[in-house]
């Protein structure tokens, strides 16, 4: 049979765009289970086999080495959003990000003190210093190679859409879209977003902000109705014998029957203290700001004064800072919520002996600060209880 036009496989349409899509997607499987929660966080220890044919997999695909990713990537936790941040969109522009993250990445990969600081830990065997980092593109020229034989010129198109996914989506969207739209489950520095609830195309990735609030933890889902398809690999890798769960994110568990502020509430706000954070968001911040909106009058208060309260103050455009210090300045009942969720961020920072003193104390205070939302939260925080 001729080579060409359809190779040592011939396939029906439909058959070569599954092909394509099964590359792309192993390809984003590696980058999320082993390049990200294995090798850059730790929250997931594959099995060494499992490692090894994820990174053959990455540098014969997409020639992506693990000590530069990784150091990328750490770097862009290091200084997320901020400068020194790779490929942030708020340092380099959304649309530089999106269309030239692939660029940045490559350019941080080649600041050799970068990937010296940030890329510890990652292999250094034999294979890793004569083949993969040693010929970086040699994997893609077997690729590239490989798919001319088996599809023929019907390879080229699989090739550049596969050789396009990697940059496009798993570079620009996550790090581009994935910190400029979206919803935030949880509020912090970086402006990383969750892109969508339901993280199926990208390997989990899609789910960034809770990845953002909870480094380390091997799932990204955080949400009861969130999905991360990366995390039902872990679960079938796991049940194989080849994969092993280091750390996950909290989740809160209620206790209702607690009453008494005591060691085991501090110990369990501490674990939990994004999700009390958000908690503090939900049933505090919004029912005041209705309650005054009602006493107010429609149109008295902005309808963006929610988010200007829970938005972290390092991610407001200085607009929007401008707003918000004019609502603080005008209302002291908002003055005062802020403060006391800053206070009770504050608590944070201490140990846990003179945390609960602190504790305490603010909720005394909480209880008799006269603000209905403010008080039902103090009395609910002896509820946090560790799961």
């Amino acid at each position: 049979m001729s080579l060409l036009p359809y190779g040592l496989v011939e396939l029906p349409a439909w058959g070569y765009c599954l092909v394509t899509f099964l590359t792309i997607q192993t390809m984003f499987l590696g980058v999320t289970l082993y390049l990200h929660r294995d090798q850059s966080h730790g929250g997931l220890i594959l099995h060494p086999a499992l490692r090894h044919v994820f990174r053959f997999w990455l540098w014969f695909s997409s020639g992506a080495i693990t000590r530069d990713w990784v150091a990328v990537h750490r770097c862009h936790h290091a200084h997320a959003d901020r400068p020194g941040d790779p490929h942030s969109p708020v340092v380099f522009g959304l649309r530089r990000v999106l269309f030239e993250g692939a660029e940045l990445y490559r350019a941080a990969a080649r600041d050799p003190q970068l990937v010296s600081k940030y890329g510890r830990g990652t292999p250094d065997d034999w294979l890793e210093r004569r083949l993969y980092s040693a010929h970086a593109y040699a994997g893609i020229a077997l690729f590239v190679l490989t798919h001319l034989i088996l599809f023929g010129v019907y390879g080229i198109i699989m090739i550049a859409v596969h050789l396009a996914a990697q940059p496009f989506f798993a570079g620009g969207v996550i790090n581009g879209l994935g910190h400029a739209v979206g919803y935030r489950s949880f509020e912090m520095p970086s402006r990383a977003t969750n892109i969508v609830p339901w993280a199926l195309l990208l390997g989990g990735e899609e789910l960034h902000n809770n990845h953002h609030a909870f480094p380390r933890s091997a799932r990204f889902a955080v949400q009861p109705w969130e999905i991360d398809i990366g995390w039902l690999w872990i679960r079938l890798f796991r049940a194989l014998g080849l994969a092993r769960v280091r750390w996950l994110a909290p989740r809160p568990h209620l206790a209702l029957c607690r009453r008494e502020l005591d060691a085991e509430t501090v110990r369990a706000l501490f674990t939990n203290r994004m999700h009390v954070l958000r908690d503090y968001g939900r049933r505090v911040v919004l029912p005041v700001c209705r309650e005054l909106a009602r006493r107010e009058g429609q149109g008295a208060l902005p309808a963006s004064a929610p988010q200007l309260l829970i938005r972290h103050p390092a991610v407001l455009a200085e607009e929007a800072r401008r707003k918000l210090r004019e609502l603080l300045e005008k209302y002291e009942v908002l003055r005062r919520v802020v403060e006391y969720r800053d206070s009770l961020q504050q608590l944070w920072n201490e140990n846990p002996a003179r945390a609960l003193a602190q504790l305490r104390e603010w909720c005394r205070r909480a209880e008799e600060s006269g603000i209905g939302a403010l008080r039902e939260f103090a009395q609910g925080l002896p509820a946090y209880a560790r799961s």
